[in-house]
């Protein structure tokens, strides 16, 4: 009996392994998940913020992807740059108009490291959420532009390695995390320029914060949107000091008509010697911006010494009347204020 040898063509052999490829490729498009993140957070009268990306750690596989929700009315970005790419400032010349790193990327953008990928600035409950599909193994950290201390990390692991938790473990997390950080800023609604112990009554906090690292992969804030005995009774004559006390989030005191770009101080507020802006307002009428009142950066080896910021602004008033203000970053958030000048 002849023995018949049975030989399969390179052609088809060649067809067979593609198919297997083919099929393994489609049998993780099936398996990969699109997790759930969220970015900030805030109490009902948006007075107490979080913010933070909640979580700001997480574990994925490569071909997954997360989609962020933006539920606050305070403004972030969700961002991840070029490993080594100097981070850009929020906005451009034009205030409200983000740089983006550069431009803006769309929704489902795919990041592994070679070119940024970055929301524009989202600030309403009702604005779509976030996308980004990552197609590689890696360790990617990602930052809000507008918040220097908020700041997280992916981790994508490859297919084969077994995920240290599930979305469960995130929502649980994310929750208490939210819960945390709103109860730590509305607890800053007790302190003042100096603590509890005021010198004057012409003392107002313009907003207080707290930096807060909960996990290992960055940094989280907890911040009162608010000025700090906001309703404020003076003489004629009197000045009033507004102090930052804020570690990373920029605050205005702006009387009268809002600029258009409110980083600037207006012409008649002048720079004093210890560092502060001080200005004179005769009317109610008067209209007067501080600028922005920020915080210092943090110094760190091999880098430039950052010189003090400005975190004070004061006002004389020459005249009695009722003055109101807003801090034209956050007044969207409830953050004015009134000084009665008798």
């Amino acid at each position: 009996m002849k023995h018949v040898s049975k030989r399969i063509s390179k052609p088809l052999a060649l067809f067979a392994g593609a198919a297997i490829l083919i099929a393994g490729a489609a049998t993780r498009m099936l398996q990969a998940a699109e997790w759930r993140a969220t970015v900030g957070a805030e109490s009902p009268d948006r007075g107490s913020q979080a913010l933070a990306f909640l979580p700001n750690e997480i574990w994925i596989q490569a071909g997954d992807s997360i989609r962020w929700s933006f539920p606050t009315y305070e403004r972030h970005t969700l961002t991840f740059l070029k490993p080594g790419q100097t981070r850009p400032p929020g906005f451009g010349p034009i205030f409200g108009v983000p740089v983006g790193c550069p431009g803006i990327t769309p929704d489902g953008s795919s990041f592994e490291g070679s070119s940024c990928v970055t929301t524009g600035v989202l600030q309403d409950p009702s604005a779509p959420t976030y996308s980004v599909y990552f197609p590689a193994a890696g360790n990617f950290k990602f930052v809000c532009l507008l918040h220097a201390d908020m700041t997280g990390v992916v981790h994508v692991l490859n297919f084969s390695e077994t995920l240290p938790y599930d979305q469960n473990f995130y929502d649980r997390q994310a929750q208490s995390a939210r819960a945390a950080l709103l109860a730590d800023a509305s607890r800053l609604q007790g302190q003042g320029p100096l603590g509890e112990g005021r010198p004057h009554s012409g003392d107002v906090a313009a907003g207080i914060g707290a930096i807060v690292t909960t996990t290992g992969a960055g940094s989280q804030t907890a911040s009162l949107m608010r000025f700090v005995q906001g309703t404020t009774v003076v003489q004629v004559g009197d000045t009033v000091e507004w102090t930052s006390l804020d570690p990373s989030i920029n605050h205005t005191v702006t009387f009268g008509t809002e600029p258009a770009d409110p980083r600037q101080p207006s012409t008649n507020v002048l720079l004093t010697s210890d560092g502060a802006r001080q200005a004179v307002i005769g009317s109610s009428s008067d209209s007067a911006n501080s600028g922005f009142l920020s915080p210092a950066p943090q110094d760190r080896p091999n880098l430039a010494q950052s010189s003090p910021g400005i975190t004070r602004f004061r006002v004389t008033f020459t005249a009695p009347g009722t003055f109101n203000y807003i801090c034209a970053v956050h007044d969207q958030l409830g953050m004015k204020g009134t000084v009665i000048v008798h």
